[in-house]
């Protein structure tokens, strides 16, 4: 893991947006369920991450990035921090995606301590988190999360089998 840096974006450059793309691109045809559908195309991916940047220069989220020794995006997580003023104090933990051959080397486990700190630092002291991935629920449980249940038949597979959902949760200190 010693070849992994951990950098928050706070503008969103054409580059990083290509980067971004191909770590989504990858987990989608992966298999995950994260918001996207079979096939996924450069088009889908390059919207949802320049609206992710529009997100981010105003403020509402945090971008952070995971690059290999190369300076390659092989994961990125984001904290969504405008939520509503009665919860002032809580973030969403959203997006959670490494790229599959980036997998099983500590990188979700760098990203999801630099969301913490991150979201520490933007006052936030609860943070929140859903997923349909066993390996996500195993990271997060060993990263102290708490396991709130789980929701079936939340969301759908890229290839539009139902799946549910694990929420979890993790107060910041």
């Amino acid at each position: 893991m010693s070849e992994i840096q951990i950098r928050r974006l706070h503008a969103v450059v054409e580059a990083e947006i290509a980067g971004l793309s191909d770590v989504l691109i990858d987990c989608v045809t992966g298999g995950a369920s994260v918001s996207f559908m079979w096939p996924m195309t450069q088009e889908k991916a390059r919207t949802f991450w320049t609206k992710v940047a529009a997100g981010v220069s105003r403020g509402e989220r945090i971008l952070l990035v995971a690059e290999d020794a190369a300076g390659s995006i092989v994961g990125t997580v984001q904290v969504v921090i405008d939520l509503p003023e009665n919860q002032p104090h809580r973030g969403d933990v959203s997006k959670m995606l490494v790229h599959r051959r980036a997998r099983c080397k500590g990188v979700g486990a760098a990203l999801l301590v630099a969301a913490e700190a991150a979201a520490l630092e933007a006052g936030k002291t609860v943070l929140v988190l859903d997923t349909a991935s066993d390996s996500a629920e195993r990271l997060y449980a060993r990263q102290g999360w708490q396991l709130c249940g789980q929701i079936p038949k939340y969301a759908l597979m890229p290839d539009g089998a139902f799946c549910a959902t694990t929420v979890f949760y993790k107060i910041l200190s």
